[in-house]
């Protein structure tokens, strides 16, 4: 028999993703023998985010206020718009290239079987920015999955509405990779997807 409130806490840290019965229990005794200083930090921090923190009204990303400090931000090339599926893809972007555009976040991907259409993924929203704002480029940068792929097909045609040029992010074998070890849907969408070398 165990305590219905250490049964409670096991059971809401088994919301997050990838923490399954053992991880929640592991985190749980952690929390209550070795660290309640921060188990209560934890606690404020995400009652606070929860209660504060919403969506961008341009872009949809994670913001406390009505917009986000990108969309804010009068240093960003608003021609430019790339379209990613999570705030988690929008960093990863940030941090590892030099683009200044603006974002969309879609915050997910077409899934029709998952009930996840266009509406979900605000592309209402996009469609009006895309039909008033000065965006001349929607870099689209879903991920090279089945429902990426669907995604990427019905942005670029929703950029085409508005004549606005639709591109993609490349895709295919990785800089440093040898082709034996690439695996075979790679090496075939990277030799479907061949550009002139330019050399």
């Amino acid at each position: 028999m165990s305590s219905p409130l250490l049964d409670q806490l096991i059971d809401a840290l088994r919301c997050l993703p990838g923490v399954g019965q053992k991880s929640a229990q592991r985190m749980a005794y952690h929390l209550l023998e070795r660290n309640r200083e921060g188990g209560l930090r934890l606690s404020g921090a995400l009652a606070e985010a929860i209660e504060r923190i919403g969506h961008c009204e341009l872009c949809r990303d994670f913001s406390e206020e009505k917009l986000c400090v990108t969309c804010a931000s009068s240093s960003r090339e608003r021609h430019l718009l790339c379209a990613v599926e999570s705030p988690a893809d929008r960093l990863v972007i940030e941090q590892a290239t030099g683009y200044r555009g603006l974002y969309f976040v879609l915050q997910g991907r077409l899934s029709p079987l998952d009930g996840i259409g266009p509406r979900e993924l605000g592309l209402d929203l996009l469609a009006t920015r895309l039909a008033q704002d000065e965006i001349r480029e929607l870099i689209i940068a879903t991920n090279p999955t089945v429902e990426g792929e669907a995604t990427a097909h019905y942005l670029a045609q929703l950029a085409r509405q508005f004549q606005v040029q639709p591109s993609r992010l490349a895709h295919g074998v990785p800089l440093g990779g040898e082709l034996e070890y690439v695996d075979r849907g790679t090496l075939a969408h990277a030799f479907g997807s061949r550009t002139d070398a330019g050399l």
